[in-house]
């Protein structure tokens, strides 16, 4: 199982994998010239970067508001504590689920920077090579399969805040995976409203993206994910 230690100094903190990872501010940076960052394309809020982080594939985010108040304040929140910052959540609810065994990107660092009574954050993420989001393949992928790591997901005690076609991949062996787990909740268990808000939002992202196609997709997921729940 792995551990991250904890760095703080002054007015910065570094949660990492100290097997991959040597903490410090500037790979947080997408213009530090070593991460060679380029621009992730689809989805988020153009606040993510490909990178190359001490020899591994990366992912470089930034996090950003959205809503109305991202026209007043695009990326700085109120200071409730280094565990309670967006970055050091999501990195011990991904590593979480890495240990538990489902199949998310490896968490490899997250930071917080106080800003005032505020701070803002990162994360930096494993890459999964030659992953794609399921939007445009769902003719080619078994409904099946995204049940199975959906609910891996739920029984290791994860409700996902925003479960969409642009947070499901698959890579070149066909495995998929969980991604974007920005303000996800861990519980004991996950009741069946957390599990039905969760497929629901899945199914309206299918329809919104791919029509009655994603709706004939979801019905497929939603039967083999009650299955498996019965099983």
């Amino acid at each position: 199982m792995i551990q991250t230690p904890i760095r703080t100094v002054d007015a910065d903190g570094i949660r990492y994998n100290p097997d991959l990872i040597t903490p410090r501010l500037a790979l947080f940076d997408p213009a530090t010239p070593e991460l060679n960052a380029q621009p992730v394309t689809q989805g988020g809020r153009n606040a993510a970067w490909f990178i190359q982080c001490d020899g591994q594939s990366a992912v470089l985010r930034h996090y950003r508001r959205g809503g109305l108040i991202a026209k007043l304040v695009k990326k700085t929140y109120w200071w409730l504590g280094a565990e309670r910052t967006r970055s050091w959540a999501e990195y011990a609810v991904m590593l979480h689920l890495h240990n538990s065994r489902v199949p998310v990107p490896l968490p490899l660092a997250a930071c917080w920077q106080r800003r005032v009574l505020g701070y803002q954050a990162a994360i930096i993420t494993q890459r999964i090579e030659k992953a794609q989001p399921i939007a445009q393949y769902i003719e080619k992928i078994p409904p099946e399969s995204v049940a199975i790591v959906v609910k891996q997901m739920h029984d290791a005690g994860v409700w996902h805040a925003d479960l969409n076609v642009f947070n499901l991949l698959i890579d070149a062996q066909q495995q998929i995976y969980v991604i974007d787990f920005d303000r996800a909740r861990r519980f004991d268990v996950v009741d069946s409203k957390h599990r039905q808000n969760n497929l629901l939002r899945l199914r309206r992202s299918l329809i919104k993206v791919r029509g009655e196609i994603g709706q004939q997709w979801y019905e497929q997921f939603r039967r083999a994910y009650l299955q498996l729940a019965k099983a």
